[in-house]
């Protein structure tokens, strides 16, 4: 049993990531189609009042081709967005305001990407992949001395057969059309996944920093132990997480120029196979010929902001010294005035006693009450009523009689909101709730939460009312005529 709870709570977490909520919206295709048009592979920055006009134009032929979208100017998806966090805003080197896709984001639009494709079956390149994989991993891994000199001496032999094998002249195995598409699909698949990695690494140090300076600003610790808990966590999150150790790792890979022309030279030589022409298109092709500068820009970016994140921290302490040495400047010399004042109507050997702090504002206490003999006489005392004689109540029967279940209630409600297809009112949410929650006292109960949250029918509609079906705790049944309230569309209204 624990282990079935552990395992679905650990899949509603993951359906509360903005990935999934993202795919999980109604409009969901119209979101992505507007974030692939929008921003490139390489997640360039756009600029607000651009991207807003774009999303504007793309909503209105969309919407004249018959699609349903979302409701609201560019600019209010824009903050929609943002606020699911599928897009952040910053400003870019020119002081300019830009959108940029969160990691969240790019992980949904990647997932769309490799279910349009083809998908790779079962195939020999993919066996091999794994066997070669595996191979490889266990001979930089094995604690075994040698083990490891076995599995080193196996592949060389390998290879050195395969060599001999190739100067003997003999025959030249080429590799088939779908072994080639293999091999490009899982290629493309990997390539595709480095975008994303990138930007969890940027949205990590985007966190440390707002923390940081949130810690600034609070003015509780002193500003040298801030910053070195900063350069603290910048150094563990290089190490102590899944994203940081990927970027080092690639970090030190593209310090290697023999390793970088090595990989370059490899993509060309395969994207020059004569099978390539038949499987990749245009835009594949260029994806990947363009793999180590997406590696490059990922990398100059994640640095960036790592810089960003210091100078950030620099400028603001240097700003807030600078502040406090004017404040005391302008003290100074104001004092300076007053004693000049003060030396103008006195003489030069007039003294006057000038105490280190000011001293404090005393106000008298006035008494308020006075003793009242009352004050001192013990209350009679209680008597203890018979246990036998109280009325046996369960915990179901104090609940009943008491008021409506807000907590129960606002369960429900979420629920009906998340659905594929919600209820349209209220009145039908009540209707579908069970029997213990549909007393009269939980039709209060959703018109509170209705209520809290800003729900109301137009004034200047006429929504009529509806019919509220309840069941009181004997079981006998009850209608109540009820003012009809729609539930909004949590896709089309802004949350």
């Amino acid at each position: 049993m624990n282990q079935i709870a552990n395992e679905l709570a650990r899949v509603k977490g993951a359906f509360a990531q903005p990935t999934l909520t993202l795919l999980h919206q109604r409009q969901a295709p119209v979101i992505i189609t507007i974030f692939r048009t929008a921003f490139d592979r390489s997640n360039k920055p756009v600029p607000t009042g651009r991207l807003h006009t774009q999303v504007e134009d793309h909503l209105t032929q969309m919407h004249a081709a018959g699609e349903e979208v979302p409701a609201g100017t560019g600019r209010e998806l824009c903050h929609r967005w943002m606020r699911g966090q599928w897009l952040v805003r910053s400003l870019d080197e020119t002081g300019q305001e830009v959108y940029t896709l969160t990691s969240h984001a790019q992980q949904a639009l990647e997932l769309v990407k490799s279910l349009a494709r083809d998908r790779a079956t079962l195939s020999e390149h993919r066996v091999a992949t794994i066997v070669s994989t595996v191979r490889r991993f266990n001979a930089e891994a094995n604690p075994d001395r040698s083990a490891r000199v076995e599995i080193l001496t196996a592949e060389i032999a390998r290879l050195q057969a395969e060599r001999d094998r190739l100067i003997d002249g003999a025959e030249l195995v080429d590799a088939t059309e779908d072994y080639m598409a293999d091999g490009f699909t899982e290629l493309m698949s990997l390539v595709s996944a480095l975008p994303s990695d990138f930007a969890r690494v940027e949205e990590r140090y985007a966190q440390i920093r707002a923390e940081i300076l949130t810690a600034f600003r609070a003015e509780d610790r002193p500003a040298g132990e801030v910053i070195d808990e900063y350069l603290a966590r910048a150094d563990a999150l290089m190490t102590s997480t899944q994203e940081g150790r990927a970027f080092e790792g690639a970090f030190t890979l593209l310090r290697d120029d023999a390793l970088v022309t090595g990989l370059r030279e490899d993509l060309n030589a395969l994207l020059e196979h004569p099978l390539s022409d038949r499987i990749l298109g245009d835009t594949d092709r260029s994806e990947l010929r363009g793999t180590v500068r997406l590696v490059r820009d990922g990398l100059e970016r994640v640095l960036a902001q790592r810089s960003k994140v210091t100078a950030t921290l620099k400028e603001y302490i240097v700003w807030r010294d600078a502040a406090r040495d004017r404040e005391l400047e302008q003290t100074l010399r104001q004092l300076e005035s007053e004693m000049m004042t003060w030396m103008a109507t006195t003489g030069p050997r007039a003294t006057h006693d000038v105490p280190l702090l000011p001293g404090r504002a005393g106000i008298e206490h006035l008494r308020e009450r006075f003793y009242d003999p009352a004050d001192e006489v013990l209350p009679e005392r209680i008597s203890v009523a018979d246990t036998e004689d109280a009325p046996a109540l369960s915990l179901d029967d104090l609940r009943a009689q008491g008021g409506p279940q807000i907590i129960e209630l606002r369960e429900r409600l979420d629920d009906a909101l998340g659905a594929l297809i919600p209820p349209a009112s209220m009145g039908e949410l009540f209707a579908e709730l069970d029997p213990a929650l549909r007393r009269p006292v939980e039709i209060f109960g959703l018109l509170h939460l209705a209520a809290d949250r800003g729900w109301r029918a137009p004034e200047d509609e006429d929504s009529g009312t509806e019919t509220y079906g309840a069941i009181r705790r004997d079981g006998t049944a009850r209608a109540f005529a009820v003012p009809r309230l729609a539930l909004p569309d949590p896709d089309l209204e802004e949350r």
